[in-house]
């Protein structure tokens, strides 16, 4: 595991084998398609998802941090990572370093894309000086080895992004036993023992994206919805989040009989099984004219699939999450509604922040710490950032993926994702 200074930054190139990190001197953030994230959970039903508590309003990115660490709230961050210099004090009360583990390559470039370099700029900028960003690369047996060779270097903090929770749960009872707080990121460990949680709001993030669905049906008047409801992984805690958000919109309109329910697949994270579902659902039932898609990676080929059916532009609905240069593009192009933003920097800034907190053994403010997730296996409420996620349309695509630099404009308005003139229409300056 490297130990990376703010010379030496470990980052983990997509397709690298192992648990291995290469260096790389110097920040480099680079963008590309980020797709969703996925946890392993104990269940695959509703009732044994983690449920969450915010709020009424959660956090948005802020254009100046508070006066001092005790001021840091969730919505203290912003693009420029100012607000992490407020906690130069709390880091020098701390001792050790801080050891981050995502989780693969192959759920979402995402980890590799976007949080390694986030975190790794976050902590930087802290004050942590020693601190190390390792990928498991799918590997259960990776992940615990990484997270033990962090508590051998005397890290005292480790924020992990678990493979799934089993593997979870044996990490963070590992660091317990050796007085080791770990920060679940993203995913939530249920079973687990980690001493906070920090994520988006995943309910919201299916609201967002059932809302976001029938405003599509609307504009692009599709008569008679036929609705396949498509989900992530089963085994995924996340995924049945995003799905109880958007069934509690769309269960009401199945009731009512305005829409009809076509269908239901066990879901996957994997874009080519969800692709196989779908065809096996368009086969069977030939008058499915809308899809809810719970992100961008899985709705892609299945765009693709319905273009070589002869479908049109804006007349078929289909949703997704993630902001990818692909799902970007679809929506510029008009066969995707939209798709639900999860600015990564401010996750990555509130998990650094209170990994800080925690290697200093203070506990965070409770502006920063402004909710709480029910871990529904081990029945504890889990002290919880929770971040406001975004539903993006070409309405607002200038003013926050873009605005944000998530994607680089010259990439999008350009093939194979979108036409400059495409960009154009929605506001976007190629």
């Amino acid at each position: 595991m490297a130990v990376v200074s703010s010379a030496v930054i470990a980052l983990v190139a997509a397709g690298c084998g192992g648990g291995k990190s290469t260096t790389a001197t110097g920040s480099t953030a680079t963008t590309a398609a980020a797709s969703t994230s996925t946890t392993a959970a104990a269940s695959t039903t509703t009732a044994s998802a983690a449920t969450t508590t915010a709020p009424a309003t959660t956090a948005a990115a802020s254009t100046t941090p508070s006066g001092s660490a005790g001021g840091i709230s969730a919505s203290s961050f912003n693009l420029n990572f100012s607000t992490m210099s407020l906690l130069h004090k709390i880091a020098a009360k701390g001792t050790g370093g801080v050891g981050v583990i995502m989780p693969d390559t192959i759920s979402s470039t995402r980890w590799v894309e976007f949080d390694a370099p986030y975190l790794t700029e976050a902590l930087q900028k802290a004050g942590i000086t020693k601190f190390s960003v390792v990928n498991a690369h799918g590997s259960d047996s990776t992940m615990y080895a990484d997270a033990q060779a962090d508590i051998t270097d005397g890290d005292r903090v480790i924020i992990l992004c678990p493979l799934d929770s089993g593997v979870g749960a044996k990490v963070e009872s590992y660091a317990k036993a050796h007085g080791v707080a770990v920060v679940d990121y993203d995913r939530l460990t249920l079973g687990g023992s980690r001493a906070y949680y920090v994520s988006f709001d995943n309910v919201q993030v299916g609201r967002l994206l059932g809302r976001g669905l029938v405003s599509c049906i609307d504009q692009w008047h599709v008569s008679k919805p036929n609705v396949l409801v498509m989900r992530g992984a089963p085994t995924d805690n996340n995924a049945t989040l995003f799905y109880n958000g958007y069934w509690s919109v769309l269960a009401p309109l199945f009731k009512s009989g305005k829409y009809t329910n076509a269908g239901q697949p066990a879901g996957t994270w994997t874009p080519s099984v969800a692709l196989t579902e779908f065809e096996q659902q368009y086969t069977a039932h030939p008058g499915i004219n809308a899809v809810l898609m719970p992100n961008d990676e899985n709705g892609a080929p299945i765009i693709k699939y319905l273009q070589t059916k002869g479908i049109k532009a804006k007349s078929f609905p289909v949703t997704g999450q993630d902001a990818t240069l692909t799902g970007l593009g679809n929506i510029l192009d008009g066969y995707q509604c939209g798709t639900v933003y999860k600015p990564i920097y401010l996750e990555a800034q509130a998990a650094a922040a209170v990994a800080v907190y925690a290697r200093a053994g203070l506990t965070p403010p409770a502006a920063l710490v402004n909710g709480s997730t029910e871990d529904t296996t081990a029945h504890v409420a889990v002290p919880s950032v929770l971040l406001k996620p975004e539903w993006v349309s070409t309405s607002n695509m200038n003013s926050t993926v873009i605005a944000d630099k998530f994607v680089p404009v010259t990439q999008l308005c350009a093939a194979p994702y979108a036409s400059a003139a495409a960009c154009t229409a929605a506001g976007i300056t190629p």
